[in-house]
């Protein structure tokens, strides 16, 4: 019974990545076609003469049906449809979504003026948008399927581990605190299954908009240097977001599954407080907020400086990028033999309740257009926890009354570990 409850489960993961590779292959196929859209898109705004472009350059994609389209969903251009016959196309799914988010995609929808299926591309300018649809053959039917090699590898990784496990379970069955032992090992495993998956979809975005910014540059097409340096400009911002959250991962599995190696030695919160205040200091003045402290006397404690200074740091960037407020406040409410009780809180809109209680999980975004345009990982909070737990501290997080958000955390003085 056990046994089938986990194929069960194995099956639906491998279902999901089945359609979230699906997805992504989709959605790697439209960046492709927004690419070419914005290069259009570019030509039709600075009032080229659009039809030598689509004449003269090259196409992602042989057949392709490329239509500009007004904000008000007049057809004023269309390469394989004769204008007569199209009515307005403010209704189409991906036109409405481009005109709501500057960019929409529609995997497989039935042209109404031709009746073939096609996979639509729609990009959002000042004046027009550029639609580009790619008709639905076996190519492309073979290019957005998924790789059924990953779930025959997946189920035969699985078969062999469900076997193992069997014999494993049967040998350990008399002997409890074994099957304890195995039973956290499996939730740890759990645990990094699913970090991996989160990284995995976090990876997705940045590599493929590399691949493309850099295929356009090997490709020939003729740019002009300011698009060539803008490609290049992308490149380096999506890689530098890469690292950052290589970075961030590292840091988080070294106090998962490292914690003894962490050293720990005699921390002086108030320095790492000070330093905080001088890196606030050197930002740019519209990114720079006031920090105010209200710590009675001097907190020492047996800790990690690395670590401990992750904690301001990265609630100090968290208040800088979204807080949208004037002022920071560090208060010490709490300090005795045992323990330190300090408050972090800003000025500024705080968040919806209900996003109050995932704040903290990995990845986790209140605003997830935002985030990514800010360039955090989504783990700064998620270490901020870890760092305090490695303490053996808890954390709360709140709104402030008056506006804002507060942070509530403890750490021990001593050493937990």
């Amino acid at each position: 019974m056990l046994l089938a409850f986990s194929w069960a489960i194995v099956l639906c993961f491998i279902g999901f990545q089945y359609l979230r590779e699906k997805e992504y292959k989709s959605q790697f196929l439209n960046a492709q076609l927004q690419q070419y859209n914005r290069h259009l898109l570019d030509t039709v705004e600075e009032g080229l003469p659009y039809e030598d472009y689509i004449a003269t350059h090259d196409k992602p994609f042989e057949e392709l049906r490329i239509s500009i389209i007004t904000l008000s969903g007049a057809v004023v251009y269309d390469n394989t449809i004769s204008l007569d016959s199209l009515d307005n196309h403010r209704g189409r799914p991906e036109v409405a979504t481009a005109l709501a988010e500057g960019e929409g995609y529609n995997i497989s929808r039935q042209s109404t003026s031709d009746g073939r299926e096609y996979f639509y591309s729609a990009t959002r300018g000042e004046r027009v948008i550029v639609r580009t649809a790619i008709p639905y053959s076996s190519t492309l039917q073979d290019l957005l399927e998924a790789d059924w090699s990953f779930l025959v590898v997946m189920i035969s990784i699985t078969l062999i581990m469900s076997v193992v496990a069997y014999f494993t379970t049967r040998r350990l069955g008399k002997d409890i605190e074994r099957v304890n032992r195995y039973e956290a090992e499996q939730e740890r495993n759990r645990l990094k299954r699913q970090l991996t998956n989160n990284i995995n979809h976090e990876l997705k975005t940045p590599v493929a908009s590399i691949q493309v910014c850099l295929e356009t540059l090997l490709s020939g097409i003729s740019i002009s240097e300011e698009k060539r340096q803008e490609l290049i400009e992308r490149c380096y911002t999506h890689n530098d977001r890469l690292r950052r959250l290589l970075n961030d991962v590292s840091l988080i599995t070294r106090m998962e599954d490292g914690s003894a190696l962490i050293g720990k030695e005699r921390v002086v919160i108030n320095d790492i407080i000070d330093e905080v205040a001088k890196e606030l200091e050197m930002l740019p003045e519209d990114e720079r907020l006031l920090l105010h402290t209200d710590f009675s006397n001097e907190v020492i404690i047996d800790g990690n400086p690395s670590l401990i200074g992750s904690i301001f740091r990265n609630l100090t960037e968290n208040a800088i990028a979204y807080s949208e407020g004037k002022n920071i406040y560090i208060s010490l409410l709490e300090n005795n033999e045992q323990l330190c009780r300090i408050r972090f809180e800003d000025d500024g809109k705080g968040v919806e309740q209900k996003h109050l209680p995932h704040l903290f999980e990995r990845f986790y975004r209140v605003d997830k257009g935002r985030s990514r345009q800010k360039g955090g990982t989504g783990l700064g909070l998620a270490i901020v926890k870890h760092a305090v737990l490695f303490h053996g501290g808890t954390i709360t997080a709140t709104n402030r009354p008056n506006g804002g958000l507060r942070f509530e955390f403890t750490v021990k003085k001593h050493d937990v570990s």
